[in-house]
């Protein structure tokens, strides 16, 4: 039910943000677990038809790099990595450079709320 629920809202979010913009999305997913980068890969292949390129990077420095160079519309950031919070993205970028929506991804809820406040 959970996993179901979690599909739904990211599909109505990927609605929403290509409702606005009337364009095909691309999406860099950052998390240093592989299992789940590919997971979130996999949700966003099964219900965001709209997300025709997913990218993948392991750690912050590798996603910063892909996001130069790539240009995506949304970033799935997880929010605690071992090097690097997530939240540590914007050491790498002036404000007028996030020009992508950022999705903060975690599975503690302590840090969620810092990363909704950050907003």
């Amino acid at each position: 039910m959970c996993q179901v629920l979690i599909m739904s809202k990211l599909q109505s979010f990927v609605n929403l943000y290509q409702d606005l913009n009337r364009t095909a999305m691309k999406a860099i997913i950052i998390d240093d677990e592989k299992r789940a980068r590919s997971l979130l890969s996999n949700i966003l292949a099964d219900w965001c038809p709209q997300v025709t390129a997913v990218l993948e990077a392991a750690n912050l420095q590798e996603g910063v790099a892909l996001i130069r160079e790539k240009r995506p519309q949304i970033v799935f950031l997880d929010v605690e990595m071992p090097q690097q919070l997530g939240v540590e993205i914007f050491d790498y970028f002036d404000r007028d450079e996030i020009n992508f929506d950022i999705a903060f991804t975690t599975a503690y809820s302590d840090y969620a709320v810092t990363a909704f406040e950050m907003n």
